[in-house]
């Protein structure tokens, strides 16, 4: 019997007119009708309304369509939709195609509306091409696993983990520091509520430990994966505290800690004090139980002494977990200024925003800083941030709301105190703007520069002074003696970043975890299974993460909530005849999706559907051509180049 002719419908969008003010779409439309499978060829407004996907339903089903294709925006945004359009005709999704007429043709040549009309009808030329070796695929079935890892036990990462126990997800929250709180654990008062960060902490802290089905490693970092979304299989290494808390005696760990003889800076209190290492947990971090630091113990012996609860005997362990998803929360790192960058290392009275918070919350009656009473403080905006020269040039977002706070907090605490900010221009969006007019209300004085005129700080002697050309009093030079200069430093992304290595999370121009888009998929990443919240995702307010972390959890959920997943089809597939296993193909695949197998007394390569990407990283490297990639044959290939060519 003769195969029936393919028939299929084009639809041109105008985009508004994103794509229709530079590319001639009835042009391109009367340039594809004579094509000869093309049986409907239409221009639309805006291809992804409701009205256009109706009216596509229907020209599928009164034509007997075999398929359609659109050419649109990018397939990032709507590929899905017009898959499902597909799918309510009773057409399988997988013969759709879509056509990036915007990104390719349109945006990229918006000088030249001739030359873009030629790439876009070439492009949908192309998807012709494609639509006809378009085959029916069937998705692969995966049973998921109804469990979920959540990385970073901070203010996000408890939220998700709460979040998901109330859907009757099991848990693991890993936490790769002895203690969870991350960040916020460290800060006394937080803008915009009376809850201090220690007690924000201790709350959710306490929440957690009461649900059965969340289980929290802390000193723990995952250091393998392997597996799909579904499944995916952790290896995570947990480094014993050396405390045995069943011989623990308070008293006992108090003489331990004295007479340990290691000193090195806390990092809790942003360096402004020492701890041994041996040390006990701060308030507002948990869970309560001393750790030893092993990477600065010398194992002198004179802990184990005087406490019997120290035990050198534990051993790490390698744990193996298996989830169904991982949520990624693994906060950011306060921006350490270079050694000079605005007085920074050079005058001891040039402190970070973190050593300032500290200073308040530690002192009463009177703010000393080395011996001296600080009555004048200069507060530098955008340290790490905003650079003109350095990689950092977002905005940090939060910086100008906390510095406000500070300021504010540490006038009513130390009533003798002049503030003076030093800034760019105040981001303090939403309702922080009250804070905003509080601060202007309370005295402090405001002094505004530019990328072409940034504070100086001037160190001479025993006298810093910081100088700018101030904007706000049209450019007249103004100079502050400061007793203390707090540079408010921005966020950046972790300097220890293995673990999104080891997942390959990708990174935007910022090297923060980047989502898929930031409107549409705002928490998914593109790795399947893999959802990102709080401040790796990029700077944001306790508010903000939380947000996240809630949206966050509530897609790892979704994607494992029906007990089952469908994989797409869209793979490598060997050829077995052809297959003379070199190897290059395993070396080449980025998702270890490979295997070595043998069959029918012969070594072959062997793909395993349910980690497979079909990203086709595996074809062109086999000498034999025995890879070939399911609905991207050499055949389509070939034919859409000649097309447009």
């Amino acid at each position: 019997m003769e195969k029936k002719p393919k028939k299929i419908g084009v639809y041109i969008c105008h985009c508004g007119g994103n794509i229709s003010d530079y590319v001639d779409v009835e042009k391109v439309r009367q340039s594809v009708e004579g094509e000869d499978i093309v049986f409907i060829a239409k221009t639309t407004m805006f291809a992804c309304s409701d009205a256009n996907q109706r009216d596509m339903v229907e020209d599928i089903k009164a034509n007997d369509l075999d398929g359609v294709i659109v050419a649109s925006c990018s397939p990032k945004l709507h590929l899905l939709t017009f898959r499902n359009v597909s799918v309510r005709a009773d057409l399988n999704k997988y013969t759709y195609v879509h056509a990036n007429i915007r990104e390719q043709a349109s945006w990229a040549h918006s000088d030249n509306k001739a030359g873009a009309t030629e790439k876009a009808i070439h492009l949908v030329k192309a998807a012709i091409a494609k639509s006809r070796y378009a085959e029916a695929l069937e998705t692969n079935k995966v049973k998921a696993i109804k469990a979920v890892a959540v990385v970073g036990a901070g203010v996000a990462g408890m939220k998700a983990a709460l979040s998901l126990s109330e859907k009757d997800c099991e848990v693991l929250l890993i936490e790769k520091e002895p203690f969870v709180g991350g960040r916020v654990a460290q800060w006394d008062a937080i803008a915009g509520t009376k809850e201090s960060g220690k007690e924000m902490v201790k709350r959710l802290y306490d929440e957690v430990i009461k649900r059965s089905n969340i289980t929290i490693m802390t000193n723990s970092e995952v250091i393998e994966n392997k597996g799909s979304v579904g499944n995916i299989a952790l290896k995570i290494r947990k480094i014993p505290r050396y405390i045995n808390t069943s011989d623990f005696k308070p008293e006992e760990l108090k003489k331990a800690v004295s007479v340990c003889p290691v000193e090195v800076s806390d990092e809790f209190s942003f360096g402004l004090t020492k701890r041994k290492a041996i040390y006990e947990s701060e308030p507002g971090e948990y869970p309560q139980i001393p750790v030893v630091d092993m990477k600065n113990c010398t194992r002198c012996g004179a802990c184990e002494k005087v406490c019997k609860a120290v035990d050198f005997s534990e051993k790490e362990e390698i744990v193996e977990f298996a989830v169904g998803s991982v949520l990624m929360a693994t906060g950011f790192d306060p921006y350490t200024p270079a050694q000079g960058e605005y007085g920074y290392g050079e005058s001891s009275k040039v402190v970070t925003l973190g050593q300032f918070k500290q200073m308040v919350a530690d002192q009463n009656g009177k703010l000393m800083h080395n011996g001296k009473q600080v009555k004048n403080i200069a507060y530098i905006y955008c340290v790490g941030s905003r650079q003109t020269e350095g990689e950092n040039t977002y905005c940090s977002r939060n910086c100008c709301t906390a510095t406000i706070f500070s300021a504010i907090t540490a006038k009513q605490k130390f009533t003798d105190i002049n503030n003076y900010h030093f800034n760019r221009g105040i981001r303090s969006y939403g309702k922080q703007e009250i804070m905003y007019a509080d601060s202007l209300r309370q005295g402090d004085i405001y002094l505004q520069g530019n990328d072409d005129n940034l504070p100086e700080v001037i160190v001479n002697g025993n006298k810093t002074s910081v100088k700018v050309n101030d904007i706000l009093t049209a450019g007249k030079e103004v100079e502050v003696d400061a007793d203390l200069v707090v540079l408010v430093t921005g966020m950046v992304p972790r300097a220890d970043h293995s673990v999104g290595t080891l997942f390959k999370l990708p990174k935007g121009r910022d090297k923060f975890y980047t989502e898929v888009h930031m409107k549409l998929r705002p928490v998914e990443t593109a790795i399947d299974g893999v959802t990102i919240a709080g401040t790796c995702q990029g700077p944001k307010n306790i508010a903000e993460s939380v947000n996240s972390a809630l949206a966050a959890s509530t897609k790892a959920y979704s994607i494992l909530s029906k007990g089952e997943l469908e994989t797409d089809p869209q793979i490598a597939r060997i050829d077995a005849e052809k297959c003379t296993w070199c190897g290059a193909c395993e070396e080449a695949c980025p998702f270890d999706a490979i295997l070595k197998v043998e069959k029918d007394g012969k070594t072959v390569a062997e793909i395993n559907n349910t980690v497979c990407k079909g990203c086709g990283m595996c074809a062109p490297v086999c000498e034999p051509d025995a890879v070939n990639l399911i609905a991207y044959s050499s055949e389509m290939i070939t034919s859409m180049i000649d097309a447009l060519a």
